[in-house]
């Protein structure tokens, strides 16, 4: 898989949110920046983009995904934002 199909589906399964993806292979790392993060725990935010990924997961397609989430706020002093 390329970064833009892994970003394609997520755009495609989620709603409302921005999402920089990096990687190659079946390795991946997913940043995503949505307001669907507010009010949400770190790990109900990470399940959330699994279970957008469950189906490539469960084939192989996607082996490891690396996920960190933001609400736009958030998104605004993250340090993957800086060179932004």
């Amino acid at each position: 898989m390329h970064p833009s199909d892994v970003k394609a589906l997520l755009v495609a399964r989620i709603e409302g949110c921005e999402f920089h993806i990096q990687g190659e292979g079946c390795n991946f790392q997913v940043v995503a920046v949505g307001e669907v993060f507010s009010g949400l725990s770190p790990v109900k935010r990470q399940q959330l983009i699994y279970g957008a990924l469950a189906d490539e997961i469960a084939s192989g397609a996607l082996h490891a995904v690396s996920i960190k989430t933001y609400t736009p706020a958030q998104w605004e002093s993250a340090p993957e934002n800086a060179g932004a």
